[in-house]
């Protein structure tokens, strides 16, 4: 199966130990893909950064901004290590492994920075951008389309920010279950405006974000009621 994902990604290693080390979970011992994570995460972000400046002429910072964090973000890296079925190769911990951690798209999106990380220190910078822009593939030949889908957060920000109003404040309520299947409970408010709103997700950043989609339908049904 590592000489196929070999052949999926367009390189062959030399040090197949690094390719092993980067489908390697914490849960599963010491030799994992912590350090490597974090090194794919700077070269992915980069990578994606440097083409988007040298393509997307006619687009502002915070829209450059916007198309790499769509880029890079956690769901895009699952989606592609779904396509890669890095799930079937992973090297987890039995915990992990009777959770459905193969399925996550936390550790699922970590691989795939990890794998990053591996092709750069076994053949330098040009391997590893190379494969970036080739994971990435019709994502890169089109970023503006993230501008179409502004994230919950980001919508109720500019829809504030454009009436002069204060930018929401999100608080954690509630974290309830085991480690690996938790829930988190968060409030949204705004400051000046008589209402909250909450949401509910499988990490803060999705509760977060449900908890904003709830407040924007608040100020839609407040804007309805008034007119």
């Amino acid at each position: 199966m590592i000489d196929r994902l070999q052949r999926q990604l367009g390189y062959e290693f030399r040090d197949v130990g690094l390719l092993t080390r980067a489908l390697t979970h914490r849960s599963a011992g010491s030799a994992n893909n912590e350090r490597l994570e974090f090194l794919g995460d700077a070269i992915l972000g980069f990578e994606a950064a440097d083409y988007l400046y040298q393509h997307v002429g006619d687009a502002s910072e915070g829209q450059l901004s916007r198309m790499r964090a769509h880029l890079v973000k956690r769901e895009t890296l699952a989606e592609i290590a779904r396509s890669l079925e890095l799930g079937n190769i992973l090297h987890l911990g039995q915990g992990e492994l009777r959770s459905g951690g193969q399925n996550r798209d936390s550790i699922l999106a970590d691989s795939v920075e990890a794998i990053i990380a591996a092709v750069y220190l076994d053949g330098g910078i040009d391997p590893a951008r190379e494969l970036v822009r080739r994971l990435l593939g019709e994502r890169l030949a089109n970023p503006a389309k993230a501008l179409q889908h502004k994230d919950s957060k980001t919508r109720l920000q500019e829809h504030l920010q454009g009436n002069g109003q204060a930018l929401p404040v999100y608080q954690v309520l509630e974290v309830s279950g085991d480690q690996h299947r938790q829930k988190f409970v968060v409030e949204c408010r705004v400051e000046g405006l008589d209402m909250a709103a909450s949401g509910q997700g499988s990490s803060r950043r999705k509760a977060e974000q449900q908890a904003a989609a709830a407040f924007l339908r608040l100020l839609e049904s407040a804007a309805d009621q008034a007119q």
